[in-house]
């Protein structure tokens, strides 16, 4: 009995450090991601207050379509984890250019879509000199966007062949390097044209191809990946596999469309109750999305870990996986919630002048959703490892239907119910989001049970 004790205890830690070698680098890279278009909205601030209205524009638009064309190709990811942990070095290079494929089909559609974009703004009532602005801005940075995408597939296919670091310290130089260049394309230093909001989107462009190349150059040199042959990747074309990516991926796609679309549906249903209530939204949005980072990079890491366990057949290891990812989470969470709940005047002032007594209301109703916010990022953090993990399970038609649910069903729903039918007001959209980020973590968690149950008593 108490070797058994020692054996389980050993496999815990084992499972604890395999989890951390890629928890700590993806978190650490999807909390840089975020911070590049923090760093460039704080840079477009620098010209002129309508470049900051047009670069929003056109910032909100190209990190949607591209976060939902990465979302199609996570699932290329957890294919490469499966094969790697089945030990089929043949698998991981197909998958990955399958993978590769999957990029270039989504890629030009997609790129012509935000070429062509004005089009659809002005159809929403923007005011056409913003949208003759975004248009320059969005015309130089969608060139990145083959690059951003080709980065995509590389980080799926280095995370679930355990290397993610080096990418993490490519994102690293290229948000500091970032800075530099919006500067100089901007202003037109070093005797180049001043090119203001369309600089920023070249200089992005310029930092997706480096950050593209570094990391195709690493993955080639590296002696590590020289076993899974990933440079003659794009000649093994797979019809079989190509779909079952596809397939998988697209659900992914529409998932995190379903969530994007429910997070604006709130913010259009809270502006009906005054410029106040959605300043305060915007606020504990804002703060909640930044914090979400977390949760999102470890959802990363437990899709490439569930996949590599699923490819070796370990569901047990698959459960403990999953159990170890979710209690990394929670002291996280927990910490984050009491901050908002018992700092919450410091947390406001960071976007507006607490003291200024033309901003008492917005001030009072940012606390309020903040107090409510501290609970949302705690089970939207358990949703999204829970949802993690199914990916890396490759289960995603289920999933997308239960986040569908979640979100528009309960969240958006109940939260229309509470704040007009009920007479709540403004307060009940965030007890409806609330409600759905429980109902999902809930639903999601009992997906994943039943399915690793199902799979553990078929080995």
């Amino acid at each position: 009995m108490e070797l058994t004790s020692k054996e389980l205890k050993s496999e815990f830690i084992l499972e604890i450090q395999a989890c951390l070698q890629l928890v700590v680098p993806l978190v650490i890279a999807q909390i840089l991601e975020a911070g590049i278009p923090l760093l460039d909205g704080v840079m477009m601030g620098l010209l002129n207050s309508q470049a900051l209205a047009a670069g929003a524009l056109g910032a909100v638009t190209f990190s949607t379509l591209a976060s939902i064309c990465r979302s199609i190709l996570s699932t290329v990811g957890a294919t490469v984890a499966n094969a790697f942990g089945a030990g089929k070095i043949d698998r991981v290079s197909r998958a990955t250019g399958q993978g590769i494929w999957l990029a270039a089909m989504v890629c030009f559609p997609v790129m012509f879509a935000i070429w062509h974009f004005d089009s659809i703004l002005m159809l929403t009532g923007q005011e056409e000199s913003n949208v003759l602005l975004t248009k320059t801005y969005l015309q130089s940075i969608v060139w990145g966007f083959p690059a951003a995408l080709g980065f995509c597939i590389l980080k799926e296919v280095s995370s679930a062949l355990n290397r993610p670091q080096f990418l993490t310290v490519i994102t690293v130089a290229g948000l500091l390097l970032n800075a530099t260049i919006n500067y100089v394309f901007m202003f037109g230093k070093f005797g180049l044209p001043a090119l203001g909001l369309a600089g920023i989107g070249w200089a992005s462009t310029l930092i997706f191809w480096l950050n593209f190349i570094a990391a195709a150059a690493w993955i080639c040199l590296d002696e590590y990946f020289q076993d899974y042959q990933l440079n003659s990747a794009l000649y093994k074309f797979d019809r079989e596999m190509f779909l079952d990516i596809f397939q998988t991926g697209w659900y992914l796609g529409l998932q995190y469309g379903a969530e994007v679309g429910v997070f604006t549906a709130t913010a259009l249903l809270m502006g009906w109750f005054g410029t106040d209530k959605l300043a305060a939204h915007e606020i504990a949005m804002e703060t909640e999305s930044f914090v979400e980072t977390v949760s999102i990079g470890i959802s990363y890491a437990i899709t490439m870990r569930v996949g590599q366990l699923k490819g070796q057949n370990d569901f047990k290891g698959v459960n403990r996986a999953a159990f170890i990812c979710i209690a990394l989470i929670i002291p996280f969470v927990s910490i984050v919630a009491t901050i908002f709940w018992l700092f919450p005047n410091y947390i406001v002032s960071m976007y507006l002048d607490t003291n200024n007594l033309n901003n008492v209301e917005i001030v009072h109703t940012a606390i309020s959703f903040l107090a409510i916010a501290a609970i949302v990022q705690v089970f939207y953090s358990i949703q999204a490892i829970a949802a993690g993990a199914l990916i890396g399970l490759k289960d995603t038609r289920t999933p997308t239907l239960i986040t569908m649910f979640a979100y528009w069903g309960v969240g958006l729903g109940g939260g229309y119910l509470m704040a007009f039918t009920l007479g709540l007001g403004a307060i009940g959209l965030w007890l409806g989001l609330l409600l759905g980020m429980l109902i999902g973590a809930v639903l999601l968690v009992g997906r994943f049970y039943f399915l690793t149950t199902n799979l553990n008593g078929e080995c």
